[in-house]
């Protein structure tokens, strides 16, 4: 009885360990964002003193070709950059809880690339199709590249392991973004395409971030709903079976949730990878594995990431730009190589 009791102490103070980490995570890095976003909208080709950035947001005079620059380019770029870094590592985060594998990833397992085929269709059939359009058809490309990729995979003689899973969507990414650069070619797409393909947030408009909030917000939210229930599907099916969840009703609706994050990112600023790969992991480093708390703190990071290697891809060689997917692949594409070595023996 005494043991017992010293257990749930332990329990109880993990429980407000973790909690408490949380909050320091959420609190640094919401303290973080704001002053990376007050940075991205002070630097670019015209630099802005950060006390004119205040008084071009909060006392807006349409007089200044500051406050106009301000209003109409970089704000609506800062903004698109925070909710794309919260959608793609919050999908990272509930791919990771309902397939339990360390390697899932919205580039990494063809959602990206097939958003990407299907908007490279939708440009070589209608150049002005208005964005809304393309923001719903994103989601259906997100799809057919999840549905291959799974298929692929349950084709594998042992079923899906997280290396196999891997690899399938290694190849069915190449497959279709082979298919993608073909149409952009034979159809003269090819610089247009290629600007998109290579992630960026240079042309974002208020519209598309006016059109892709509502779809984030739904599924920052249809997350948190899920994150108790995940919490519980990540330890396994068996034992989510066995304390009354559903396991296949969990899984349609975050794969349902992971689709509108990805898809409504992918949109707007092309397939950047390795966000939603590395983000999670660093959040469970610091809080734990309760998806209640990796949700929100994913978030944050992610916001913080897109906004920080946005501000880097404008530093990098000025007036130029760098790619911000090739930015961000400096960070992930070695601790993909890292997961992966962990992951070996999933082979």
């Amino acid at each position: 009885m005494h043991a017992y009791s010293d257990a749930v102490v332990r329990s109880q103070g993990k429980r407000r360990h973790r909690a408490f980490a949380a909050t320091w995570v959420i609190a640094g890095g919401l303290a973080a964002l704001t002053l990376s976003v007050a940075l991205s909208i002070s630097v670019g080709a015209d630099h802005v003193p950060l006390p004119a950035v205040w008084n071009a947001v909060f006392h807006f005079n349409a007089k200044q070709t500051s406050d106009q620059v301000i209003h109409t380019i970089r704000l609506p770029r800062a903004a698109a950059a925070l909710l794309v870094g919260a959608a793609f590592a919050v999908a990272g985060s509930l791919m990771q809880g309902m397939t339990r594998n360390p390697l899932a990833d919205p580039g990494l397992l063809g959602i990206n690339s097939g958003s990407e085929f299907v908007l490279a269709v939708c440009m070589a059939s209608d150049p002005h199709m208005p964005f809304f359009g393309l923001l719903m058809l994103s989601f259906c490309g997100a799809g057919l590249g999840a549905a291959l990729v799974y298929g692929m995979g349950s084709l594998s003689k042992g079923g899906l392991t997280p290396v196999r899973l891997t690899l399938s969507g290694a190849a069915v990414s190449a497959l279709l973004v082979a298919l993608s650069q073909g149409i952009a070619l034979y159809f003269g797409l090819s610089q247009d395409l290629s600007y998109w393909l290579a992630g960026g947030l240079s042309n974002t408009t208020w519209l598309q971030v006016h059109l892709m909030f509502p779809w984030v917000a739904a599924g920052l939210i249809a997350a948190l709903l899920l994150s108790k229930p995940l919490t519980v599907l990540s330890l396994g099916e068996d034992v989510a079976g066995s304390l009354g969840q559903r396991p296949g009703l969990i899984q349609a609706a975050a794969a349902a949730t992971v689709l509108v994050l990805a898809g409504s990112a992918v949109s707007v600023a092309g397939p950047i990878g390795f966000v939603g790969l590395v983000i999670p992991h660093l959040a469970r480093f610091a809080v734990g594995v309760d998806y209640r708390l990796v949700i929100p703190c994913s978030a944050v990071l992610g916001g913080l990431l897109l906004v920080l290697s946005d501000l880097g891809a404008r530093m990098i060689h000025p007036p130029y730009e760098t790619p911000i997917g090739a930015v961000i692949a400096l960070v992930g594409v070695p601790f993909f190589l890292y997961l992966t070595r962990r992951s070996r023996r999933g082979l």
